[in-house]
This record gives structure tokens, C-alpha cells and sequence, in this order.
């Protein structure tokens, strides 16, 4: 992940030796030697993918991008967008999401829950489904991901019958993902509430940029605003859909993804394809964004 960008942008290790001086070990070798089984680990996941978003952030100002008019992520992603909003310290940050993976790793005992991708169906058939399915237990529909992609999580047996639910309603594919963390379902309620009280030990300001958050899919700037929705979105659904779309009314005609890979693009460009979004993971796709801006 990143080795390319860290080969011409010093930004990339310097970002990565912050986070590892806190984290007590070298994030950067795990990212690039691994073990795969260490680095898979949900509390060394969530710092790596920070840091490489944070550190993608900070090489496009180096570069001279511009300051964009909103900030968005997807679940993990929004600690980013609240990084670069400067509403949340980068430090900080590397231990709220070390923190979170522990807590959603810790919420349910191993083996009983899941999570499963639904394609092909309506938002309110997966919804309906999952209600249908319940019977007692937790299932919901959890990541709106795009039209015809959402993902569903809750205990393992109420997830089963759900994926049957939605075959039967007509979905294209319904096939469980290889999770065992029900992640944004009603199962992480208990790990929120400790979340909330390691987010009431850190600092937050109001943002300088707005952030469409998870679980409104709007644009917000006060601190507690901020830091109360956050909390929700551990276990309340990602509004992705619709946090794009709000960009789109917004006028946002073109975004920069800060991450590794083109896992959002791929999304965006089956919301709405008049939001055009570039990847800056290399020096040649860096370039082309800074082209898309204007400033070449």
C-alpha cells in the first residue's frame, strides 16, 4: 500500500512513523512486509488505512491542491475527513480507530455475527427483508453503498435468513463477506457507549471544512455535532448514497479520493456520474488531479 507514492513523496513514511511512534510498533513495515495475518487485524487495519489517507491529504497540499469546499468518508474514512477538517488530531485519531477496532472486535463473540453484500435490489427491499428476517434477532441493512449495493449485517442467523429473503425478493447476488465484525448494526450499541467516553477525552473543534457525515448524510461544523454523530456511526447505517448525492445538489462537480485503491470511485460512478472523482495514490494519477482542478 502507497510503496510507489513513498518512493517520490517523503510525506508517506514521515505520516506513517507519527502514527507508529504512538501505536508502540512500525506501521509501515506491517503495510509493506506484513504478516498478512497482523496486518488483517482490525486494530492495526483501521490505523493503516488512516494513515494512508491522511498522508495522501497532506502530500496534495505539498503538491499545491486546493482546499475543497466539503469532506466525506466512508465509515472509517469519516476519522479522515475529520483529520483533514482539522477537527480532530491526527494522533488522536490513530487512537480512536485503534480503540474502535478493539471495541467492534470485542462487541461479539466470535462466530455470531456477520455481514453479507446484496446486489440488485431496492434500498426498501433489502430493508424489508432484513425486517422480514429478524424474528427476534438483529439484522439491518447497514452500508447504502450505491443504487443496487447495500450491505446488511447483524447476528450470524438472522443474517443467513435475510440473504435468503432477498434471493427470494430478487436479488441479483446475496453472498456473505469474510467478516466476522457485524459492523453499524444495533450489535455495536454497547462498543459506542465506550467509544463515547474515549471521545469525550480528546479534543475536537468545529471543523474549517464541512463534513457530510455517515449517519445524516449531511454537511456539519460543530464540534459536538460532529463528535455525537460519530459515536452513531458505529452503530447506525453509512448513508453513502445519499452523502453523494448531497455533494452533487451542492454543486461538487469533482472530488479527490484520498485512500488507497479506487474502492469510492467505483461507488460514485454508479451514484451519479456527474461527480467526477480522481485517485492521487501515484505521482501520474496526482498529476491528472491537479489537471482536473485547473492547477497543472
Amino acid at each position: 500500500m502507497l510503496a510507489t507514492a513513498a518512493e517520490h513523496w517523503p510525506i508517506i513514511e514521515q505520516t506513517f512513523s507519527e502514527a507508529s511512534q504512538h501505536l508502540g510498533y512500525d506501521l509501515w513495515h506491517l503495510c509493506q512486509k506484513g504478516p498478512a495475518e497482523e496486518l488483517n487485524q482490525t486494530t492495526v487495519t483501521q490505523p493503516a488505512l488512516l494513515a494512508a489517507s491522511v498522508a495522501l491529504w497532506r502530500q496534495w497540499f505539498v503538491a499545491g491542491g486546493k482546499r475543497p469546499d466539503f469532506l466525506a468518508g466512508h465509515s472509517l474514512g469519516e476519522y479522515s475527513a475529520l483529520v483533514a477538517a482539522e477537527s480532530l488530531d491526527f494522533l488522536d485519531a490513530i487512537e480512536l480507530v485503534r480503540l474502535r477496532g478493539e471495541l467492534m472486535q470485542n462487541a461479539v463473540p466470535a462466530g455470531e455475527g456477520k455481514m453479507a453484500a446484496i446486489l440488485g435490489l431496492e434500498d426498501a427491499d433489502v430493508v424489508a427483508a432484513c425486517e422480514e428476517a429478524a424474528n427476534g434477532d438483529v439484522v439491518s441493512a447497514v452500508n447504502f453503498n450505491a443504487p443496487g449495493q447495500v450491505v446488511i449485517a447483524g447476528s450470524a442467523v438472522a443474517v443467513e435468513r435475510a440473504i435468503e429473503a432477498c434471493k427470494a425478493k430478487g436479488a441479483r447476488k446475496a453472498m456473505p463477506l469474510p467478516v466476522s465484525v457485524p459492523s453499524h448494526c444495533a450489535l455495536m450499541k454497547g462498543a459506542s457507549e465506550e467509544l463515547a467516553t474515549a471521545l469525550d477525552e480528546v479534543s475536537f473543534n468545529d471543523a474549517v471544512i464541512p463534513v457530510i457525515q455517515n449517519v445524516n448524510a449531511s454537511a456539519e461544523t460543530d464540534s459536538d455535532t460532529l463528535k455525537t454523530n460519530l459515536v452513531k456511526q458505529l452503530y447506525s447505517p453509512v448513508l453513502w448514497t445519499d452523502s453523494v448525492r448531497a455533494l452533487v445538489a451542492s454543486d461538487v462537480q469533482v472530488a479527490v479520493e484520498c485512500g488507497s485503491g479506487k474502492v469510492l470511485a467505483g461507488l460514485i460512478k454508479r451514484i451519479d456520474r456527474n461527480l467526477s472523482v480522481v485517485g492521487i495514490e501515484e505521482p501520474d494519477a496526482l498529476a491528472k488531479a491537479m489537471d482536473a482542478f485547473g492547477q497543472s
